[in-house]
């Protein structure tokens, strides 16, 4: 396992906008780097990761297992990230991980079988007056209902078709 040339000079790059001896500071972005470049956080990455920052393990794993943007588990092509806090909740997010569950056949942290689609509950995604809401890659998807849900998972199917 390694990070290709291009990563690894990201890396390079990254450690040096931090003080010598500081490095663990750049570990946050270089996961973000290691699940870009290889799907998700296996453990053999998160050692590989601890290596080239020169920590142990388990400060890895403790970071890498604090933080719901890290996959420690391979996901689908679309991963369904449903906010399950207080002003969702309140929204009617337990509906709308109940319906995307029941549409999709699988339960929070679960994948469907084609691979396609996972389904997550995170916390706070910081867009409350959105609510119920998720993310969907880099995209907010807001004011979430059946109806919405409906149209992202058929959008997200088309596309999938059309790039295979």
């Amino acid at each position: 396992m390694e990070f290709s040339a291009d990563k690894l000079k990201k890396v390079d790059e990254i450690i040096a906008r931090y003080p010598e001896g500081k490095q663990k500071s750049a570990l946050l972005p270089v996961l973000h780097l290691a699940q870009e470049q290889f799907g998700w956080l296996s453990a053999e990455t998160m050692d590989y990761v601890a290596s080239l920052l020169k920590l142990e393990p388990i400060e890895v794993y403790e970071v890498a297992t604090f933080y719901s943007m890290y996959n420690l588990k391979p996901v689908g092509k679309y991963l369904f990230e449903v906010c399950q806090t207080g002003p969702c909740m309140l929204r009617g997010c337990d509906d709308i991980i109940a319906y995307i569950a029941e549409k999709l056949n699988i339960k929070p942290g679960e994948t469907t079988s084609d691979g396609l689609f996972t389904l997550k509950t995170v916390e706070c995604l910081g867009a409350c007056g959105y609510a119920p809401m998720m993310q969907l890659g880099k995209h907010y998807k807001e004011h979430l209902t059946k109806e919405k849900v409906d149209a992202i998972i058929e959008e997200c199917r088309k596309n999938a078709a059309a790039n295979n």
